[in-house]
């Protein structure tokens, strides 16, 4: 089979009913929690995500370029300033203006790719009494670009003005280049640590009615779906920067945290298991893990870098029999 069927075809040998395109199942989780270990995973594992076109690698790129010409010097940032602030949430906006909107136009508007390695065969809901402004594209928008990159900014603007003021512990790479570049190498992984328990949390049902229920009006998700949240969730979901308070970082640390969950939030919402290039996947983008959380809804909380579903028994991975576990969990037929 040529590469370019490979794009086009979904899986023909394991399919779950609904889906128009399957990655290569099962879904595997990273090597470094399997037994026994396995070196040359867990090295496939890091290149694929730091030593090639991947997020991880654009996002540190943008926030080298936000540090360094986008972002206010520590001097300035000692005091309280309308200002400077402005400064950070406008280039925030703008940052998820280009990559959400940018997706979005690619994928679902002009539609360069077509039904290519889509996911879900249904198009986005333009109408929809659930959704504000009953469109899910205007509601996914204004959800993202208010409290979303308002409370990005909001946090954002606290962990700088700390580390300026002394309070958040400053870390100088020169002094610290093991550490500089194992921070870097970490925070996906605990981002992905904290985003299993809050996600958890969020289901508890109080909670899900109060907040969470908002981002799952989204059951076939675009990339404006990921940040597109209630408040009381975008200030759960960002609190995961405050382990700088007590971990030193670099400011450059704490851009590309706060970078990592604001646009890989729209990265992996997009639709498409990936970015075609002349018919071959050249960037990793949305994970059909986390689709099937969208449409299955009780399972797959976590992502891939912890496998904290496989661990308490919540975990889809795109098989037949998974599928079948989770009718059995629910006494009744899964779509």
């Amino acid at each position: 089979m040529t590469d370019q069927q490979r794009a086009r075809k979904p899986n023909p040998d394991i399919q779950l009913p609904g889906w128009a395109h399957m990655p290569a199942v099962p879904i595997a989780t990273s090597p470094f929690f399997r037994w026994p270990p396995d070196p040359a995973a867990m090295w496939r594992w890091v290149a694929a995500r730091w030593l090639s076109c991947a997020e991880n690698v654009i996002v540190l790129a943008l926030a080298l370029i936000s540090w360094v010409w986008l972002t206010p010097s520590p001097e300035r940032m000692q005091s309280l300033s309308l200002d400077w602030i402005a400064l950070i949430w406008l280039r925030n906006l703008g940052l998820m203006l280009l990559v959400a909107g940018g997706l979005h136009l690619y994928f679902h508007g002009v539609s360069l790719q077509g039904a290519r390695l889509k996911f879900d065969p249904r198009q986005l809901m333009r109408k929809g009494r659930q959704f504000t402004f009953s469109n899910q594209v205007h509601d996914n928008m204004f959800w993202s670009l208010t409290s979303g990159v308002g409370f990005w900014t909001a946090y954002e603007v606290l962990m700088l003005h700390g580390a300026a003021r002394g309070w958040v512990p400053w870390l100088d790479p020169a002094a610290h280049p093991v550490w500089t570049v194992l921070i870097l190498l970490l925070t996906p992984v605990w981002i992905s640590f904290h985003f299993y328990w809050i996600h958890r949390a969020l289901h508890w049902p109080p909670l899900y009615r109060l907040a969470h229920a908002l981002h799952h009006r989204n059951i076939n998700v675009g990339p404006w779906s990921g940040l597109s949240m209630h408040p009381v969730e975008h200030l759960l979901f960002f609190s995961s920067i405050l382990i700088h308070l007590v971990v030193p970082a670099h400011p450059l640390h704490i851009l590309f945290h706060l970078q990592h969950q604001s646009l890989t939030a729209a990265s992996s919402h997009t639709g498409y298991e990936g970015l075609l290039v002349k018919d071959r996947n050249r960037l990793a983008l949305g994970t059909f893990h986390h689709q099937m959380h969208h449409r299955y809804f009780e399972v797959n909380y976590g992502n891939l870098e912890m496998p904290w579903d496989a661990w308490f028994g919540t975990f889809h991975d795109g098989t037949p029999a998974a599928h079948e576990r989770l009718k059995s969990r629910r006494g009744r037929p899964a779509g």
